[in-house]
């Protein structure tokens, strides 16, 4: 089970919006750039599958 209490695991290669990027290779930052195209791709598909279901739910709503 979940516990709430428990402290968040640290990622080390995490993305914080607005971070200075002057330190980061052209290697990293094309990797950054992969890795939040990805992201996008992964939230856009999640999007499409609740409209989806949205869409699903309200057409049985609205037959009755």
């Amino acid at each position: 089970m979940f516990d709430e209490d428990a402290p968040l695991k640290k990622i080390s290669n995490a993305i914080i919006p607005g971070e200075d990027l002057s330190e980061f290779s052209i290697e990293s930052l094309q990797d950054r750039r992969e890795t939040i195209e990805a992201e996008i791709t992964r939230i856009e598909e999640m999007i499409a599958f609740k409209q989806s279901g949205r869409a699903a739910a309200e057409s049985v709503f609205q037959q009755g």
